[in-house]
Formats: C-alpha cells, structure tokens, sequence
C-alpha cells in the first residue's frame, strides 16, 4: 500500500534521483557550513586537497578520509560546527535577510541555527563517554526525524505511550521525547528502572494502560516478564518499539510471547537503529511476525548512508553486506563526516519501494552488530580463539527457553595469573528442564563459537535482574569483564566489558 503522504515525509524517488540530491545537498554544505566553520575538517580537507565540488557520485566520497571514535576522544571542541561572524555578516544572503528582516532577527536566526543548547553523550562503554552538541536547528531535525518514526511504525495521535528509557544525556531517550512532542502524541516518560524500579513502571503501566511501550529490549523484557509473573493484563499494547542495543529475533519473539500472556493481540515489535554520532535514529515498519523485519526505513535528506568492506574501506554494492558509515546534510552543533559507525549490516542498504508499508526510501536491511564486539579471548586450553560476541548474543536471545543472561570473565580463583573462565548465568523459560538446556547450550556455544562455558550458572528472574544491574545501569550488564583491572589497564589481558 501507499502511506498517506505528509509534507514532512521524503517524497518517493529513484535511486538516481536521491543520489543526485544528496550529493548536491552535501556539496553545499560542505562548502558553506563544514569547511568554513570546522576546525576539524577545513584542516582535514586541505591537507587532502578534498574540493567538494568534486564529488559528483556517492564512489566520489571515498577522497573524504575516514573519521572514527579515535578522532573524536580528547579532541570534540574540533567537531562543533563554530561560526565566524565575520563570514556570515559578508554573505549576500545575510545582507539581504537583514535589509528585509532587521539585524536583531538576523542574530536571532543565526542562534537557533549555531548556538550549542542540547548536549548528548556516547554510554563510554568501550572508551570515555563522548559529547555530542545540538543547537535549535538540530533539535528541529530530531523532531523531524522523530515524527516520521512515529510514522513509519504506524502510529496515531489517539494512542498512549510510555517511554522506559532512562532519564540520561543519550539519544533513545530524546529521540522518543522529541518524536512524542512532534508527533502530538501522549507521551508519558517513565525514566526506566533507575527512576521507579520494575514495580514502579508496572503501576504506571495499570494506570495509563498505553497502546505503546518503547525502551531497551532487555528492561521491557524484565517488565514484561514481571508482569506475566503477577498475573496482570495489557489488552491494550499495540506496538513495542525498541532501541539502545540489539533486538535480535529471538528476543522480539519472546517479547511477543509475552505480550500475547498478558491480553494483547497483533503486538508489532519495532526496533530502531540510532547512534550518538548520528543525532537522530530511524525505524521499521510493521511487519507480519512470519517474515523478515522491513528494514531501517532512512531519511535521505538528513544524510548519506554508505556500505564499506570493513577491512578495505572500500564500497560495497546495493544490497551487499558490510560497515556503515555516516555523513549528515545539514546538521549543526557536533558534526561527524564519514563516520566509521563499526556497525555490521547483514543485508545491505538498499533502494526501492518497501514489501510491508510503501514507502520508496533507502532501506538498511537485516541485522546489525558492532564490528567492535568482536573479541579476543585467550584461554589456555584454546589459546587465541576469537570470539564474536554477536553470535553469541544471538545463540542466546534465540533459545525459547532462555530468559535473561549474562556472560562473565573472570580469572580461575581470581587469581591474576590463572586461566580465564567464562560463566554463563541464565534464568530458564517454560519450565524447562535444566539439565538438557544446559546440554543445549554448551552444544550451541561449541558450534558457534568454537568455545565451551566453563560453568552454566541458573538463577532466578530476580537473581538476573541484580546480575543485569536492571534499575541501576544505564544498560543492563550482558557481558561484564571481573578480571584484575590491572592486568586489562596495562594490555596484559584485553579489555571485554
């Protein structure tokens, strides 16, 4: 079908015709906003000799070096896009805005679009937290980019929803504040489980009794869970919407299944893919629990997705698998070009109408892990395995009978010199029987990832939820390093958590 077209929504273009857009929009704005006002990269573009005039295909842009996390540590100031008064005052647009408008609405105008109001930050997980600054205008485009997620997942401004998202300087939880306020939507915001606790989000969730839930896969799954336990009923859920980290399919089933526990019916399951670098997130459509998620419907007027070969850097094909990498159009404040995400997609970004809603946008199909996660662990029976984290993550979330996890490393009796040893604490579904899930288990972690568990530890619901740290960590805790800090500080053993 057609989606009701909205004077927000990007209109429905060839792949051709995209292309050609967004590179003339990026040209323009590297010339009049990046180049000029960039630290960063007016030094980046000049010592490669980068003539954005230049850049006439999307291959065009691989003459624009790379920028990683490694840039950015110790150096953001760089990235913030600062004007210079003096260069903006000679424009013939400035000129000609204050003849007809008067200089104070001139400066006023130059506020919203430059002056820094809204800070978010990186969670610091596999380096310090990073700070990422949003001016007025930044803040219009992730209400923007909020309001066609609203649209994508097919909501309607009659729905009530709750959002479990910590109150924290991060992304999910002012992308779903912001998409609530665009949208015109009752949006209630919980602050997750370090505001009110599990309990706390299930009374909140009696009274409004919202046809939305949107948080991080694992807390609403810890509500979700505690709720079937206390015997109470959603009949009015109609859509989770899940960000913050991976949501697997094994997860969205259980979710499902979950759902369908407490009264509701044709529950959508909806994740959403953002970053922090990014300032902004995108979403998927509805899509018939037998088949394959829609993928990550873009708005390609707010920037340019690319697929590289992770190793080479090189660009991979329409549909084919590999790195993303990011540049925005038109942003302000914090500004990352070519931004290697480490981010894996299985299927690729493509182009066309989508099978599920309609809609003619570029898509980013199948999953998406972080190339980061891939981790070298060195046990002395199998000395330099190395184990993708990803796949483990999905053998997990993937058995029915597997709740809540946690994988743990540690060192044999603590002991800094020791063996490592990695424990796997799982809290069973469905009444099943612990001995053959553990057989299961230590079968599946062999075959994916050439490594056995050295111990298989059951616990409770409420065990995992302190294991997971729910209501304490921003994020719950699913693999967690408790090896000597001062063997992984000093590279003896490498970091995992």
């Amino acid at each position: 079908m057609n989606p009701q077209h909205h004077k927000h929504d990007w209109p429905p273009l060839r792949k051709e015709a995209v292309q050609a857009w967004q590179l003339a929009a990026l040209r323009q704005y590297l010339r009049r906003t990046v180049i000029p006002f960039s630290p960063h990269y007016r030094e980046l573009f000049r010592e490669n000799g980068v003539n954005p005039s230049k850049l006439h295909r999307l291959d065009d842009l691989r003459r624009i070096p790379f920028t990683s996390k490694l840039d950015l540590a110790g150096n953001v100031r760089d990235f913030v896009i600062t004007p210079d008064r003096q260069v903006l005052a000679r424009r013939p647009g400035t000129i000609a805005r204050a003849l007809l408008q008067g200089r104070p609405a001139v400066a006023e105008g130059f506020e919203r679009e430059f002056r820094p109001i809204l800070m978010t930050s990186t969670t610091g997980r596999s380096c310090d937290p990073v700070p990422f600054f949003y001016s007025q205008q930044d803040i219009d485009r992730l209400s923007l980019a909020g309001e066609r997620i609203m649209r994508v997942c097919g909501a309607t401004r009659e729905m009530k929803m709750l959002n479990l998202f910590p109150f924290a300087p991060h992304l999910a939880f002012w992308q779903s504040h912001y998409a609530g306020t665009a949208f015109g939507v009752l949006m209630v915001s919980s602050g997750g489980g370090k505001s009110l606790g599990t309990e706390g989000n299930l009374r909140l969730i009696r009274k409004i009794q919202p046809e939305v839930l949107i948080g991080i896969p694992t807390f609403v799954y810890h509500v979700l869970h505690e709720a079937v336990a206390e015997g109470l009923e959603f009949p009015n859920l109609r859509k989770i919407v899940l960000g913050g980290e991976k949501a697997p399919e094994g997860m969205r089933r259980k979710l499902s299944s979950l759902a369908a526990s407490l009264g509701a019916t044709r529950v959508d399951i909806l994740p959403i893919y953002g970053f922090t670098e990014a300032k902004l997130a995108w979403a998927t459509c509805p899509t018939p629990a037998d088949e394959d998620p829609s993928g990550y419907h873009l708005s390609p007027d707010m920037g340019i997705f690319e697929v590289v070969d992770p190793k080479t850097g090189e660009p991979r094909g329409e549909g084919e698998p590999g790195e993303l990498v990011y540049t925005p159009i038109e942003a302000r404040g914090s500004v990352v070009i070519r931004y290697r995400t480490g981010d894996l997609i299985s299927g690729g970004l493509i182009y066309g109408r989508c099978p599920h809603c309609g809609r003619i946008v570029p898509r980013l199909v199948g999953d998406i892990s972080r190339s980061s996660e891939m981790k070298e662990m060195h046990f002395e029976k199998i000395k330099g395995t190395l184990v993708d984290f990803n796949r483990l993550e999905h053998v997990l979330d993937n058995m029915d009978h597997v709740g809540a996890w946690q994988l743990e490393i540690r060192k044999v009796d603590d002991d800094p010199l020791e063996l490592d040893e990695l424990i796997l604490h799982v809290n069973s579904l469905n009444g099943a029987n612990r001995y053959e899930l553990e057989r299961q288990l230590d079968q599946r972690l062999a075959e994916e990832t050439e490594i056995h568990a050295n111990r298989i530890v059951f616990h409770t619901a409420k065990e995992m939820r302190d294991l997971q740290g729910v209501g304490t960590q921003l994020k719950e805790q699913r693999v967690v390093d408790h090896r000597p800090k001062s063997l992984v500080a000093t590279g003896t053993i490498p970091a995992h958590a």
